[in-house]
This record gives C-alpha cells, sequence and structure tokens, in this order.
C-alpha cells in the first residue's frame, strides 16, 4: 500500500526575499559584529593585545584555535560563513514555523532597512 505523502514547498515572492534578506543581513551583523551580542561570541574567541608604532593597545578577538570552540569561532567570526547558517535557519523556521518566523522576520528586515538608511545618513554627515 503506497503512502499518500504531501510534500510541503515553499514559494518565495520578490518581497519576501527582499524582506528575508534584510532579515539575514540584520542577524547575521547582530551575531558577527554587534556589542550586545559580545556574550554569545566571546566564549569561542580570545583576546589578543597587539601595540601599535605610537604605544597604544590595540585588542583584538580571534577564534578558538582547536576544538569544537575554535570552529564555532571560525564560523561566527566570518560573516560570509555565519551569514549561510542564518539564512538556512531563517528558512527553516519560516518552512516549519512561518507563525512563528513571519513575525521575527518582519523585525529584523525593518531593523536590517533601518540600519542601512542610518549608514547613508552618517555617510552624507560626515561627507560635508
Amino acid at each position: 500500500m503506497a503512502e499518500n505523502r504531501q510534500v510541503k514547498y515553499m514559494s518565495i515572492n520578490w518581497f519576501t526575499f527582499l524582506l528575508v534578506s534584510l532579515a539575514v543581513f540584520r542577524l547575521t551583523r547582530l551575531l558577527v559584529y554587534d556589542q550586545i551580542t559580545e556574550f554569545i561570541r566571546r566564549p569561542f574567541m580570545q583576546e589578543y593585545e597587539e601595540r601599535d608604532e605610537n604605544g597604544k593597545t590595540e585588542i583584538y578577538l580571534i577564534p578558538r584555535e582547536n576544538g569544537l570552540r575554535g570552529w564555532i569561532g571560525q564560523l561566527i567570526s566570518c560573516y560570509w560563513c555565519t551569514g549561510i547558517w542564518v539564512t538556512l535557519f531563517l528558512l527553516l523556521i519560516r518552512w516549519l514555523y512561518p507563525e512563528v518566523a513571519d513575525p521575527l522576520i518582519y523585525i529584523l528586515s525593518v531593523a536590517g532597512a533601518a540600519s542601512i538608511i542610518e549608514t547613508v545618513i552618517q555617510s552624507k554627515i560626515y561627507e560635508e
């Protein structure tokens, strides 16, 4: 007896593509760069201090060298790598639980658009 299985497909129009793209941009930036998520990155990174020619100490965070923590550190220090995983996460959540994912995507996409607008405005201010 053959099972009658239905395959669930996800359809994405251009507007949804734009929203998801902005959401991926914002969540990726949040994870890789923003101060508010430093506590997430810290277990996977180590501090490295370097003095410049003026004697000023610069502190850099670099991924740990070995093991799972090093692998995750490499992943979250790479904007492109993190972007792939964030995309997979958001699309999978949207496919499985759209009622949860859609509000999250809306929030992140508006925040992403706002950050792009703010960057453009700030660059215009500092040009003058």
